[in-house]
């Protein structure tokens, strides 16, 4: 994954502060527009996971904190929802221009509120998803209920949300109630996605159902069963990603943008990360997939280690070659498993196999062939299996050229 800073303008000409991610490749296929939740940022670490699980499904994902918040400049307190639409609204035109127009929008809490007002704007939009939003922007109301009535008299009031002071103005307020979430969901003719946990004590369930009700089809619900409103475990945050990225590319018009000199299926590229520890996101050929490290190394667990994939590559190479080659042969071999593991050794022939210099990377293939094969058969299949591909390249001089590159 490959992270970059970027800056652009809101309608008052103020600079947004985002966060541009994309692909380990750097060729996403295409791009999604993330909108966090209300008061906060786009540095949550729910934010930045989820963005992460859409990166590994290839998509290219701009967050950014709205006006007022995080990095952006701007006085929150004169800002309103509809502020925050037209600050979605401000990136997609910067996405537009500088690079693609987002096919996919996401939002979480009140950002989810806003990706349905913003959705009816972007006409190169294809799909959207909402995370725990409520069915009417209103609801975030009861976050400053006890200063409601200094707010309405004063004009304004300074209310404490996530230990932290925001002034409200009335204007906000006023602006939350002209809204209406349910005629906007009515009006949406786009695929939608609503994500919600039961347990959310901030956001009610019953929220998710009259977002749904209102919605056409297609409409999708996925509960985030066991979660709280933030996502603040890692895994509820990574799933909601996983699960946002598979479905949105049913709907999604995808077309590789990778230059034809790099379209080659031995493309592998690895991206990490300073702060994601082992967890590396890959691209291998037209897939992506990630690679970690155990929990008990330091790493997250979320993928195939480096030799663990390594051992993959000969694994799938042996069972190729065996199920061609009976195939050519016309022979009975109705299944092929190989278990595979490695390790270091002692070299059969070692001299001194005290010494840890007598050991040798060693990979140990049982092999387990179904079928009415006869046993002259399975004697062949077993040579056969030293000769696959994968094999017979570990086993022969291999060099590695490392270049660095600009």
């Amino acid at each position: 994954m490959s992270v970059q800073k970027v800056v652009f303008k809101n309608a008052s000409s103020q600079d947004l502060s985002g966060r541009l991610e994309l692909p380990a490749d750097r060729y996403p296929h295409s791009f999604a527009l993330f909108a966090h939740c209300f008061t906060c940022n786009k540095n949550l670490q729910a934010v930045r996971n989820i963005c992460k699980a859409l990166t590994d499904k290839g998509f290219g994902v701009l967050r950014f904190d709205f006006t007022g918040l995080g990095e952006s400049e701007g006085d929150f307190a004169k800002t309103n929802f509809s502020g925050n639409v037209e600050d979605l609204l401000a990136a997609a035109r910067f996405l537009e221009q500088e690079y693609t127009a987002p096919q996919l929008l996401v939002g979480h809490s009140l950002g989810g509120a806003a990706v349905i007002f913003a959705a009816a704007q972007l006409p190169s939009l294809e799909a959207l998803a909402t995370i725990g939003a409520p069915s009417h922007p209103t609801h975030v109301k009861h976050l400053f209920q006890s200063s409601l009535e200094e707010i309405e008299s004063s004009g304004k009031a300074e209310v404490r949300l996530a230990g932290r002071p925001f002034t409200i103005k009335k204007q906000f307020v006023e602006d939350l109630e002209r809204q209406s979430l349910g005629e906007a969901a009515k009006s949406l003719r786009k695929p939608l996605l609503i994500l919600h946990s039961p347990q959310d004590d901030t956001v009610g369930i019953k929220n998710a159902e009259e977002i749904y009700v209102a919605a056409h089809h297609p409409k999708s619900f996925v509960s985030l069963d066991g979660a709280d409103h933030l996502l603040n475990n890692k895994k509820d945050s990574l799933y909601a990603g996983q699960v946002i990225g598979s479905w949105a590319q049913r709907y999604l018009s995808i077309e590789d943008s990778k230059p034809d000199a790099l379209k080659t299926k031995e493309q592998v590229v690895g991206s990490l990360e300073a702060e994601d520890g082992f967890t590396t996101s890959m691209k291998v050929g037209n897939h992506f997939l990630t690679a970690d490290e155990p929990e008990h190394y330091g790493g997250n667990d979320f993928g195939p280690s480096p030799y663990e994939l390594l051992t993959a590559g000969l694994t799938a190479c042996t069972v190729m070659t065996l199920q061609m080659y009976a195939k050519r042969k016309g022979w009975p071999l109705e299944n092929v498993e190989v278990h595979t593991s490695y390790g270091r050794d002692h070299a059969q022939d070692c001299a001194d196999c005290e010494k840890d210099s007598a050991k040798i990377d060693t990979f140990k293939k049982r092999i387990i062939l179904r079928g009415p094969l006869r046993e002259e058969q399975k004697s062949r299949l077993l040579e056969i299996a030293d000769r696959c591909p994968v094999h017979k390249t570990l086993l022969s001089p291999t060099q590695v050229l490392s270049a660095l590159d600009e």
